[in-house]
């Protein structure tokens, strides 16, 4: 056997061995998964402790190094994975999604040109339109795929920016004599707005938070009032970003409407349809794009609801030549590996170096194909409402938001109408910071028990528990013993 200290890589018989030891490591994972705590116990520092504060001199072997991962990292995560992480919107590990990774990653290419790896560059572009095709976009919209929805939506308003000011790329937003401009979403919608107009010098004060109706949605006369505000005091509205799934209860924003005002103010439409966009490829569920063909750009995340391992994030933009306006960008060093007429996804963005996504959402999207899909995602709406008739017969408890798609936001109310139980001592009337306080300790006290995994939110100031719905692995069953928990923990507190 090679010295395993001298120069150059495993030897190739060590290394079958080890891929053969991983594959049995993986499968025994996934088979055993709902053994695990779903979240650990741990104290803050508790895991780095256990680590050497420096690297090793010598060089230690696979199998020390797969021991250490069963000793100190999987005790320690947050699996994801698990079918009773019901927190946040439970994306998933499918079969697939883990050979897909698994095929990947040995290839090991940069897909930042045409020329540095061809396969990476045309099936990414693949890839893109089909999903497009699903989703029922204008073939109008070209795509490049990002990490996550955050760094689609900076792109997308990077150029909004330039149309707005020209000569942005060039000379900056410094000393030009250029009005303020405002960005508009609604008060659920995502925090990446604010990011985007930190990182692009817009300012995160000029992100005007629009309010939301009964449903969560954002309240169009409300969004044309604020404009018209703003521009009677000299700002400059740029955007509106309308979410087709806001991230706290799943609402979706009139797109039609907020098209129109759109169009009449000659502002950008993104759309953040990085949770729910990918629900309008179920029939029933079509409903959730009316308006797209009026956008100017749309996100959708398949590493949330179209069964991709993270990340994997799709930007689409209305003519994505706009988009390649604003990033391109050649340096010399790859002049020779640019060819004229051919796509380089370097040019559509701030990456240069850029892993080659695509090849895990083609193995995904072809093991299960469109009506695979299309059944799963019907599955999470069937079982989200499932729990939502489960809360609605326990008088205890109260949906806090309308269920849409696989999302279940709901509140503890007391065990009897007016009443929390404090303690030791006589009951207090309920208030509304009491029934707050109860809901979040159901929460922390329930993830703490490793048994499953919740998150919580606030709607309308109040602070509510949540559901959300993704994981392939999370069955009928699994609901019914975390409703069960949930109840028992109530009880309990």
């Amino acid at each position: 056997m090679k010295d395993p200290q001298s120069p150059g890589d495993t030897p190739r018989e060590e290394f079958r061995k080890q891929l053969h030891e991983l594959a049995d490591w993986v499968a025994d994972f996934r088979e055993n998964i709902e053994s695990l705590r779903v979240a650990p116990c741990e104290k803050p520092g508790a895991i780095r402790a256990q680590l050497p504060a420096q690297g090793p001199e010598e060089g230690e072997s696979f199998e020390k190094i797969l021991g250490d991962v069963d000793r100190l990292i999987v005790p320690g995560m947050v699996h994801w994975s698990h079918p009773m992480f019901l927190g946040y919107f439970g994306w998933t590990a499918t079969a697939p999604g883990i050979l897909g990774e698994i095929i990947s990653v040995p290839l090991n290419v940069n897909a930042m040109t045409w020329r540095t790896c061809p396969a990476a560059t045309e099936l990414e572009t693949v890839v893109i339109d089909w999903l497009r095709q699903w989703l029922g976009l204008p073939d109008e919209f070209g795509g490049v795929v990002y990490d996550t929805a955050s760094v689609g939506i900076m792109h997308a308003l990077a150029v909004a920016r330039e149309e707005a000011a020209p000569s942005t790329r060039k000379f900056g937003l410094i000393n030009r004599d250029l009005p303020r401009f405002r960005i508009y979403t609604s008060d659920e919608a995502h925090s990446a707005a604010e990011k985007a107009a930190i990182t692009l010098g817009i300012g995160e004060e000029n992100v005007q938070r629009v309010e939301t109706d009964a449903d969560f949605r954002i309240d169009v006369n409300a969004l044309r009032e604020t404009i018209a505000r703003d521009v009677r005091h000299n700002f400059k509205p740029l955007a509106v970003i309308a979410t087709v799934g806001t991230t706290s209860s799943a609402s979706v924003d009139p797109v039609p409407e907020i098209a129109k005002i759109c169009r009449e103010r000659k502002m950008w439409l993104h759309i953040d349809g990085a949770y729910g966009g990918a629900f309008a490829m179920v029939p029933e569920y079509k409903w959730a794009s009316k308006g797209w063909d009026m956008a100017d750009s749309i996100v959708i995340n398949p590493h949330k609801t179209l069964f991709v391992p993270l990340d994997f994030s799709v930007l689409y933009v209305r003519d994505a030549e706009r988009l390649r306006r604003v990033f391109t960008l050649v340096p010399e060093v790859l002049r020779g590996d640019t060819v004229e007429g051919e796509k380089n996804y370097m040019d559509y963005g701030i990456q240069l170096g850029r892993r080659f996504r695509a090849l895990k959402a083609w193995v995904i999207w072809r093991s299960l194909g469109r009506e695979g899909i299309v059944a799963r995602l019907r599955e999470q709406i069937r079982l989200a409402n499932l729990v939502a008739g489960w809360i609605k017969s326990d008088d205890r408890f109260e949906l806090a938001a309308p269920v849409s798609m696989g999302v279940i936001c709901f509140r503890f109310v007391g065990p009897v109408a007016g009443i929390v139980d404090a303690g030791p001592g006589s009951p207090t009337p309920a208030t509304t910071d009491n029934i707050d306080k109860l809901n979040s300790q159901i929460v922390e006290q329930i993830n703490a028990s490793g048994r499953a995994y919740l998150t919580q939110t606030k709607l309308r100031g109040q602070t509510v528990m949540r559901i959300g719905l993704g994981n392939v692995l999370t069955t009928e069953d699994h609901l019914r013993k975390a409703w069960e928990i949930i109840r028992e923990t109530a009880v309990a507190l």
